[in-house]
C-alpha cells in the first residue's frame, strides 16, 4: 500500500512516498521515497517497538489518519498520513458533486411526515428539506450543499423504502 506522508502538516511540501508490503511471513517490505528501508515493527502493550535500519525507536501513537500525532523518543510530532485508498475516496467525493443526477434518497425505510421546501425553492447548504419517520423517531434531511429543488417525488404521508429518491435538484 501506498502512503503520502507530510512531517510538517501545516506546509504545503510534497509528501513523502512510502510503499508498505507485508510479505507472505509477516515481514515488512518498505520503501520510503524510493529508497528500500530495512523496518521491523513489534507491538508492545499501547506502543510499537521499531527497528528501522537497525535503529530502535520506541513509538507511541494518537489519533486516526489522516492527521496521527506520534511520539518517539520522547519527542512529540504531528504528521499527516494518506493512504492511497484515502485520496482515491477524498477525489471521488470531490468530483461526485458536479456530475450526475443530484438526488436526495431516503437513507432509511419509513414514512415522510413533512415536506419543507416546494420545486424551484432555492436551498442552502444545511437547511432541512423533508421529515422522514422511521421507527418512531423523525429524521430531519438537510440539503448537503446550495442546490435549487427540481422534483419532489413523494408527499407527506408517503411511505418510502431506504434508497428511494425524495427529491431531485435542478441542474
Amino acid at each position: 500500500m501506498r502512503y503520502y506522508v507530510n512531517l510538517d502538516p501545516s506546509s504545503a511540501a510534497e509528501p513523502l512516498l512510502v510503499d508498505v508490503t507485508e510479505l507472505p511471513t509477516g515481514a515488512l517490505e518498505v520503501s520510503v521515497g524510493g529508497r528500500r528501508v530495512d523496518v521491523d515493527v513489534v507491538a508492545v502493550g499501547n506502543a510499537l517497538s521499531v527497528r528501522v535500519d537497525g535503529q530502535m525507536v520506541d513509538l507511541t501513537t494518537e489519533g486516526a489518519p489522516p492527521e496521527v500525532g506520534a511520539v518517539a523518543s520522547g519527542h512529540r510530532s504531528y504528521v499527516r498520513v494518506e493512504s492511497e485508498r484515502m485520496r482515491a475516496a477524498e477525489a471521488a467525493k470531490k468530483s461526485k458533486g458536479g456530475s450526475g443526477d443530484r438526488v436526495l434518497k431516503s437513507p432509511m425505510p419509513g414514512r415522510v411526515v413533512k415536506v419543507l421546501v416546494a420545486v424551484g425553492d432555492e436551498v442552502g447548504a444545511g437547511q432541512p428539506l423533508m421529515v422522514v419517520e422511521a421507527m418512531k423517531m423523525e429524521n430531519e434531511l438537510k440539503a448537503k450543499a446550495p442546490a435549487k429543488i427540481g422534483e419532489i417525488h413523494v408527499a407527506a404521508g408517503a411511505a418510502v423504502e431506504a434508497g428511494a429518491k425524495l427529491i431531485t435538484f435542478a441542474s
